[in-house]
Formats: C-alpha cells, structure tokens, sequence
C-alpha cells in the first residue's frame, strides 16, 4: 500500500521555514522575548516533524517488512531497521533527535531550548533524506 507522505513534506517544508525565518530575525534588532519566541516556533515544528518521520518509518517497515517487526520495538531498534531498509543511515543521529524531542518538554531551561534548535537545524537535513527515500521507495 502507498503511504501518504504529505504530511510528513508539510511539516517539513514548515520547519525549514521556522528556521529560515530565525536566521533573518538573528539579523534584526529584536527583543530577547521575540527572539525566544522564534525559537520557541522552531522547537515546536521540530516536534512535529519528528513524530510524523518516525511515525512514517513505522508505518513503512509495517507494510513492507511486516508489521511483527516494527510492532512494539524500542526507538532504537526500530531505527535500526529502518537503517537495514536504507530508509536512514546513522542511529545514533536519530537517538540524539529522539532524545532532544524528549527535552522539548523543559524548554523553559535557555541551555536545553538552545541544544533542541541546535538538533533542529541539523535535524532538518536528515529528514529531508528520510522522505527522500520513503519517496523512491513507496510503492
């Protein structure tokens, strides 16, 4: 069955967008709370984008390896089958976007808002590849 991957592309595209929109506003003469906010924006979209990227291996591995593999395995074993599936290529990459999509829960700490956008930014790039590949490989 094909998935439907265009959820997946909107988060994405609104993501890089929020990223876009931070790197002009470093730029500009802005208040510290605006400038939180912009990050705050950022951080939200890179949950978002998360979920739905491993959601959609998920899914993937379920109709085309099986679902008895993909169901109720940890993060990390699931993205090593995706890895398998040349669906991603680096696991701990994915562990550390895992982990940082945990702390957004304490992004009221500046020190833990900073480290997720820093996991957004490079966050962006690999799920670009992800759905890159769910895309050639979605029949």
């Amino acid at each position: 069955m094909k998935l439907n991957l265009d959820n997946l592309s909107d988060s994405i595209d609104t993501l890089e967008r929020s990223l876009s929109s931070t790197k002009e506003a470093i730029n500009l003469n802005l208040s510290l709370q605006i400038k939180e906010s912009i990050q705050a924006g950022v951080i939200q979209k890179f949950e978002v984008a998360y979920e739905l990227s491993w959601k959609m291996m998920k899914r993937w591995i379920q109709e085309n390896v099986g679902s008895a593999i993909a169901d109720g395995v940890t993060r990390r074993e699931l993205f090593r089958i995706a890895i398998e599936n040349q669906l991603i290529t680096d696991l701990e990459i994915w562990m550390d976007f895992h982990h940082s999509r945990n702390e957004t829960a304490h992004t009221y700490n500046a020190l833990t808002a900073k480290a997720v956008f820093d996991s957004a930014t490079l966050f962006l790039n690999e799920v670009k590849q992800l759905l890159s590949n769910l895309s050639q490989r979605n029949d």
